[in-house]
């Protein structure tokens, strides 16, 4: 049954009108309009306990204490205790046995006379899912497109009533929840590109499947989350730091893959003045590697693939950006250091196919203009040829006769190179052979990937292994 999507006079309006619902606005920099949806709407004295706006930086600090970044998670954390404490000491003995409170607040920077680029923010809710219960909690992070204030500040409105609504309303339904956010608004002017479900009303949400939702749903591009398994905000993790990205369906992760990311990151600190500790490695997936031939995204598959990262370690990226030019631009808005990416042979073959670039007015030209447009090299392993089992490298491989030029361009400026140390036994390893051998029942698979990821596969039935 097809939702029924309401515009923000309608969601209001109805909380304004439920007498049971009783909550705090608190908002703070740019994100002034969300209290003014359920003023203007009529009602508001049925919901609204308080509404508060702070410009000044020290009327912040004095509310809510002195922090490092005004526009942060910490900071919207922050207001949303302090709002929900407020609220609970205040009226919880008078109505609360018959209401259920909610506190929401927001601390945004957007496009203003003097903030010239894309603003962002954060907004959140901590809210009561019966009378009497502890809060569940929602937190989103925003990046925001607006070309003038004024778009930036009214789709912050609209953001804020979806979010108190859908927290109210739609709870029971965390992916209808997150759908809803996008009601009357459009992913040219916002993007939502983290969100995280805690508390009592959602003990069975898995963030790491609302990431990927962010994305399948067009809410955002791309989506992350770490190697603890907690949904990341994308720019303050990539702030300041080197990237390193393979991109795999990891289905599963091989031998081969693991031993071509280790290989990459040895090449890419020799290369490059990036200390360790400086540099953030991401596994990719697209939303092409999670589906098979188009269809919808299997959900136990994906958290299959997902579960074993985690285990090793690895920091997962979800992205629609299947052109490696859209990925690379991506990483470059939220960093300024050097950007690695490692790919077997037959994936630099690809990137040299021009049907991928038709819609690009400059075609594959344009698309590598935009690719190295900044400090980004390709790590490439070598392949075994197909037909005759020889190993190929960069220098063996055949590119369409009137490109030659451009790609002995880029092997001699190192934008592309060599990845020859990558095991030569982990070459003839396929994921999707590993896969077949798994479901016929064939062992051989197991001493095809890591000891950690076979067991994990056996023990836990992943992937629907045959004799496990």
């Amino acid at each position: 049954m097809e939702r029924e999507i309401k515009d923000p006079h309608q969601k209001a309006l109805a909380l304004n009108l439920d007498k049971a619902t009783y909550g705090t606005i608190a908002e703070i920099g740019a994100g002034q309009e969300t209290a003014r949806w359920f003023f203007r709407v009529g009602g508001a004295a049925g919901t609204i306990a308080k509404a508060m706006s702070a410009y000044s930086m020290k009327f912040s600090d004095a509310i809510y204490g002195p922090c490092q970044r005004y526009v942060s998670r910490d900071r919207l954390r922050d207001m949303l205790d302090l709002e929900y404490k407020l609220l609970i000491e205040r009226l919880d003995d008078s109505i609360g046995a018959d209401s259920t409170f909610f506190a929401f607040a927001n601390t945004v920077a957007a496009r203003s006379f003097t903030y010239k680029t894309d603003g962002h923010g954060w907004l959140g809710i901590l809210f009561q899912r019966r009378s009497g219960e502890k809060p569940s909690r929602i937190d989103i992070h925003v990046s925001l497109h607006g070309k003038q204030h004024v778009q930036d500040h009214e789709t912050l409105g609209v953001l804020g009533v979806n979010l108190i609504y859908g927290a109210m309303r739609l709870h029971t339904d965390p992916e209808a929840l997150l759908r809803s956010l996008m009601d009357q608004l459009y992913s040219e002017l916002v993007e939502v590109d983290m969100i995280e479900f805690s508390g009592p009303a959602f003990g069975k949400v898995d963030n790491r499947l609302m990431a990927l939702r962010l994305v399948q749903h067009g809410l955002s591009n791309a989506a992350m989350f770490t190697a603890d398994g907690h949904v990341a905000q994308i720019s303050d993790t990539l702030y300041k730091k080197a990237v390193l990205l393979e991109r795999s369906r990891f289905r599963p992760p091989t031998n081969f893959t693991l031993d071509l990311l280790d290989c990459a990151q040895t090449a890419f600190l020799t290369d490059t003045d990036v200390s360790e500790n400086e540099l953030f490695e991401l596994s990719e997936m697209t939303l092409t590697n999670l589906s098979e031939d188009g269809d919808d995204i299997d959900v136990n598959d994906f958290l299959c693939r997902a579960d074993i990262l985690c285990a090793l370690g690895k920091n997962v990226l979800i992205s629609n950006y299947g052109e490696y030019y859209r990925l690379a631009q991506f990483l470059f808005r939220y960093t300024s250091r050097p950007v690695a990416l490692t790919m077997g042979l037959p994936s630099l073959q690809e990137i040299f196919n021009e049907k991928y670039y038709e819609d690009l007015p400059g075609g594959i030209l344009e698309s590598f203009g935009r690719l190295f447009k900044h400090d980004l090299r390709l790590y490439v392993s070598p392949a075994l040829d197909p037909a005759s089992g020889k190993k190929q490298g960069v220098h063996e491989l055949e590119v369409d006769a009137h490109l030659r030029h451009l790609y002995l361009y880029l092997l001699e400026n190192n934008y592309v190179q060599a990845l020859d140390t990558v095991n030569d036994d982990y070459l003839k390893i396929l994921s999707h052979e590993v896969l077949h051998k798994m479901h016929k029942g064939d062992r051989e698979w197991e001493s095809q990937v890591p000891e950690k990821v076979s067991q994990m596969i056996r023990e836990q039935k992943l992937f629907d292994v045959c004799g496990s």
